[in-house]
């Protein structure tokens, strides 16, 4: 378990630059303010936009349509988008994670078939992991796949599905076959969200949000050519896939709009030993979990599945962005409402809202630390 300090080269500072001067012109036109993080507006509009430019699916290989970049690249795409609160959650699952599986697991076939419209922000996935009652252990799966004559018939119930009422299609762990141990004869088909025998039902968060949604499947038939992989590997395949889910910079930079808000807002700052001193400690901060990150990029790039770096990164990175909330709200004498004009309260109000799910989503912290002590111990 290593992190190597990585120095960005020129060519990739010119094109952060690029990517700002486009949100400078695009996002005013948007119909969605800057939100937060990976959370912040479902636009395929916008999405397709990005497209355009070669900014989603970057490192899918031109064969497929996508721009063939590297993970660095792709990195200080989706750090300006992230750093902007742009709606990127139409693409978001889609090229961060259904891709890279795709690429190491899919069939030539699926290949051809999806890449290049995830590339050009035409087709939107979902993630088919979580379970009611199950919490962060995905071993427990009780979704089945049945074998039939020329596929399977899923029964089962996913749950937290974000945007499984507005995307096409998602990657579903399943059980085919018992094994030893729990983790033995899972696997993952590609189910159209579409089909017979699935049932969508929005869940409605504190917030007053339904992004996320519970997904019922009753009988519901997938062709053998939508099996993801081998069968019996899908745990292997959910393990890989974490790795880009945990160590993205959506893990520490939720937060980072209200406390951009905050500097330009609130100016006063400056004149506050109480606040200069949180605003020293919040960069810093940032700064060190920016590092941790683009090392765990630069790894990927590589082509090493660094599963306990990246577990290490969301620990930390989702307690900062609670913890930066918390210290935000203490700075200021107000009571922030979510339909404020002002940018900060209004970014403060949905934060203080959704912060407590920052430590859930992606894998409890309870599990990663259980993760990353067993590294630590061996």
């Amino acid at each position: 378990m290593a992190f190597t300090a990585v120095t960005l080269s020129p060519e990739l500072e010119e094109l952060r630059q690029q990517v700002r001067d486009f949100l400078a012109e695009e996002l005013p036109k948007s119909d969605k303010k800057p939100g937060l993080g990976m959370m912040a507006g479902h636009s395929p509009e916008f999405s397709r936009k990005l497209a355009e430019r070669g900014w989603v699916g970057m490192a899918i290989p031109e064969e497929y349509g996508g721009g063939g970049a590297t993970v660095l690249e792709r990195f200080v795409v989706v750090e300006e988008l992230l750093a902007a609160g742009a709606p990127l959650t139409a693409h978001w699952i889609s090229e961060r994670q259904t891709a890279p599986s795709l690429l190491k697991f899919g069939t030539e076939e699926q290949r051809q078939h999806f890449l290049p419209k995830i590339a050009a922000g035409e087709v939107y996935f979902s993630l088919g992991m979580s379970e009611p009652d199950s919490g962060s252990d995905l071993a427990s799966v009780r979704t089945r796949a049945t074998k039939v004559d020329g596929g399977y018939l899923v029964n089962g119930t996913k749950i937290w599905t974000s945007g499984a009422h507005v995307n096409d299609y998602f990657a579903v762990l399943c059980r085919t076959s018992e094994g030893e141990t729990r983790h033995e004869g899972l696997s993952q088909l590609i189910i159209d969200l579409r089909s017979e025998g699935v049932q969508v039902s929005p869940i409605k968060l504190l917030d007053g949000n339904a992004d996320f949604n519970e997904v019922v499947l009753e009988d519901v038939f997938v062709p053998d050519e939508m099996l993801l992989g081998d069968e019996g590997t899908g745990w292997q395949q959910v393990t890989a896939e974490l790795a880009h889910e945990r160590s993205s910079p959506d893990r520490y930079l939720s937060t980072f709009t209200v406390f951009k808000a905050y500097l330009d807002e609130h100016p006063e700052w400056r004149e506050s030993e109480r606040a200069v001193d949180a605003v020293g400690k919040m960069v810093s901060q940032y700064h060190a979990l920016r590092q941790m990150s683009v090392s765990i990029a630069a790894s990927l790039q590589a082509g090493d599945a660094p599963a306990v770096e990246a577990s290490m990164l969301k620990d930390m990175g989702t307690l900062f962005e609670q913890e930066t909330v918390e210290v935000l709200r203490s700075l200021v004498d107000l009571e922030p409402r979510r339909d404020a004009d002002s940018e900060f309260e209004r970014l403060l109000g949905e934060a203080i809202l959704t912060a407590p799910g920052f430590t859930l989503r992606g894998g409890t912290n309870e599990i990663l630390n259980m993760i990353i002590a067993r590294e630590l111990t061996k």
